[in-house]
């Protein structure tokens, strides 16, 4: 069986604490749901009503926790809770962060960039292979969002990617605002980017909004930060049309984690991927107006 095979071809939205009980007494429109487990793990209530929902929708799984690029290692603990509610759920996907923000018992707010060298392939392929020992299937690993580099790296970020699929089988999770973010803040194409990422390896697609915030260390330049705390921005929709042309029939989320809006304005959100994706197999995109 396929990662996708349980997976419906309509759009997923991230489904938060605050809309959890309305998701439950509301039906939704929507082909699927991605939950945080963190949230879960030790909120009983609240899985409870998650496991009630996982009867009608097919649940993701996308982990904030796991730190897979963490040098001080992975918390056995918080994998074994998380694996304890994967078990649970029998999720479609399970998904992470190519980052690191843990170091021994210390959690960070943040999702920290790696050095892209074989020190750090070697480190993050062992950790990965790990989880995906732990939670017995296929783990999917998420391009970040990008404000610095380092200068000791030694191989761009795809072909990091690459690199991880081919020692450890892993599948991959490509956000495309997060190559559109990163574009821009880092200073390079972002189609480029996703014509040179692992068509084969991707099984699924994220869009989240960004906020534009004055770049300090260049004035009159704006950096962009992944808040999701906004719509998703046309020129990330028409990227999507271009990764929807490359990658072909992958399931996509609407992430909104920050200033969370109604619950129908995420259905809405799906709702126009779906549209977008339909077109960009048609013919070249040149609308992504709402």
């Amino acid at each position: 069986m396929s990662l996708t095979t349980r997976m419906p071809g309509s759009a997923g939205i991230g489904l938060r604490l605050p809309h959890l009980e309305e998701a439950v007494v509301t039906p939704l429109s929507v082909g699927w749901l991605e939950i945080h487990p963190e949230n879960f793990v030790a909120n009983p209530h609240a899985t409870e009503l998650l496991i009630e929902l996982s009867g009608r929708y097919p649940i993701s799984v996308h982990t904030v926790g796991l730190s897979v690029g963490s040098a001080s290692g992975i918390d056995r603990h918080h994998l074994a809770r998380v694996t304890a509610l994967i078990d649970r759920l029998d999720p479609v996907l399970v998904s992470g962060h190519l980052a690191w923000s843990t170091h021994k018992s210390e959690y960070l707010n943040d999702l920290l960039p790696l050095p892209y060298d074989e020190q750090t392939l070697q480190l993050v392929a062992g950790q990965l292979l790990d989880v995906q020992d732990a939670i017995g299937r296929p783990f999917l690993l998420e391009n970040p969002s990008s404000y610095v580099g380092f200068t000791g790296s030694t191989m761009t970020e795809v072909q990091f990617l690459g690199e991880l699929v081919a020692r450890t089988g892993a599948r991959l999770l490509c956000d495309v605002s997060n190559v559109f973010l990163s574009g821009h803040n880092m200073g390079y194409d972002p189609v480029a980017y996703l014509d040179a990422f692992p068509a084969s390896a991707v099984a699924e697609l994220h869009l989240g909004g960004f906020t534009p915030e004055p770049d300090e260390a260049t004035p009159g330049r704006d950096i962009l930060i992944d808040t999701h705390a906004e719509r998703v921005a046309d020129p990330v929709w028409a990227l999507y049309a271009h990764a929807r042309r490359r990658f072909g029939a992958v399931p996509t989320l609407i992430e909104w984690d920050a200033d969370i809006p109604s619950l129908s304005t995420l259905v809405e959100e799906a709702r126009h991927a779906d549209r977008l994706a339909q077109l960009a197999t048609a013919h070249e995109v040149t609308d992504v107006a709402r």
